[in-house]
Order: C-alpha cells, then structure tokens, then sequence
C-alpha cells in the first residue's frame, strides 16, 4: 500500500504492546509507528501471524492499566506487520 492512500498520519514512536491471541498470556513488542487507526508491530517474521487474524492489544508500561484494544492484522511485512483498530 503507497503512503497516499493512507488515511491517518502514521507517527514514529517505540511503545511496548501486550499482544494476545486465542485466550493466550501473550507476548511483549514494540510499535514500529502509530495512527489513529492502527499500529505497526516490530516481529521476527516466523512469528508474523496470519492476514484476517484478530488479536488484542494493550500498551504496557503506563502509570495504569491500558484499555485493551481488538484489531486486525492487515499487512504483513518481513520486519514485521499491521494492525487495524476494529475498537472505535
């Protein structure tokens, strides 16, 4: 996907995400970019999961608990892949 086509400013900027899929404890990385729609995850690209997959999601490290946020993964990249805000 060309960046014209993108709806929201992406921002850079390193977050620690809890990553949690199928009722798992899940597993801590960090966010390539933000934007108001969604987020890029940094990954070893065997652990990549699959387009269509919906996972949740909370920043950690913050004073309180993060609100935890349902996406979908909707790009794929060797260093890693995106998610979509399904939450709004």
């Amino acid at each position: 996907m060309s960046d014209e086509k993108r709806r929201h400013q992406r921002t850079k900027v390193t977050l620690q995400i809890k990553l949690m899929s199928n009722g798992d404890e899940g597993i801590t990385l960090k966010t390539r970019d933000i934007s108001d729609s969604g987020i890029f995850l940094l990954a070893e690209e065997d652990s990549i999961p699959p387009l269509g997959t919906i996972v949740k999601v909370q920043v950690q490290g913050l004073p309180i608990p993060a609100p935890i946020c349902t996406m979908e993964v909707v790009r794929q990249e060797p260093e890693g892949f995106g998610l979509r805000m399904l939450d709004k």
